[in-house]
């Protein structure tokens, strides 16, 4: 069992919350979420990716499996993609 999994899974979760539910964009940090037209849309789309990584990172954390160590990058790189993707089509 990896703790750093569910602990990091856990605070993602917490995160999907407040930011997709509670629609605290504030949270998000480089998202230049001032400009951005539809905030709604905004906080959907990091909401359902914070809740499917941490559910991802949570499982990894009770699987034992060599190959889980591959959440940290994709996590990383799915950040990074939704970052151009919002800064590019979702800024007036």
């Amino acid at each position: 069992m990896n703790q750093h999994f569910i602990i990091i899974g856990a605070v993602l979760l917490i995160l999907a919350f407040l930011i997709g539910v509670k629609k605290q964009t504030w949270l998000l940090s480089g998202f230049n979420q001032q400009r951005v037209s539809d905030k709604d849309k905004l906080a959907k789309i990091i909401g359902i990716y914070n809740l499917v990584m941490g559910l991802l990172l949570i499982a990894g954390g009770f699987i034992n499996h060599p190959d889980a160590q591959i959440l940290f990058p994709i996590l990383l790189v799915g950040y990074v993609v939704l970052l151009g993707y919002v800064n590019i089509k979702m800024v007036k």
